[in-house]
């Protein structure tokens, strides 16, 4: 079982890797955010996801049995897996405005930004 789920955590690697690589925004996003879910579900694979054991400290003992569940990993991914969401419609949102006023090409992007000259944007400090 645990073969399976590190081949099918390699192949969710393996293919948000190739979608980041892309030149076009749209599978850049996705790409990133396929990569952010193989993260989590890496993470989740060091909770020991196999044991049936929950989490839970039976009355007049210290600590956990050593073949529970590790509750910190669970809690790590859920707030993971939130903030991941708001990042993905974020990068949606900024990227359908971003293609709006380009081809949608990542190449383009700099041509989205205001003009070197702007006096609201900060100088460039070349070295």
């Amino acid at each position: 079982m645990s073969l399976m789920l590190m081949l099918g955590i390699s192949l969710t690697v393996a293919a948000g890797v190739l979608l980041a690589l892309s030149r076009d925004l749209f599978r850049l996003i996705v790409g990133l955010a396929v990569l952010g879910s193989a993260t989590n579900l890496i993470v989740f694979m060091a909770a020991r996801p196999g044991s049936l054991i929950p989490p839970l400290v039976e009355a007049g003992t210290q600590q956990l049995s050593t073949a529970a569940a590790n509750p910190l990993p669970q809690a790590l991914v859920l707030t993971a897996i939130v903030i991941g969401f708001a990042l993905l419609c974020f990068a949606l949102v900024l990227g359908a405005w971003l293609a709006g006023n380009s081809a949608g090409d990542a190449d383009q992007l700099r041509d989205a930004e205001p003009a070197a000259t702007d006096a609201v944007k900060p100088p460039v400090l070349e070295p």
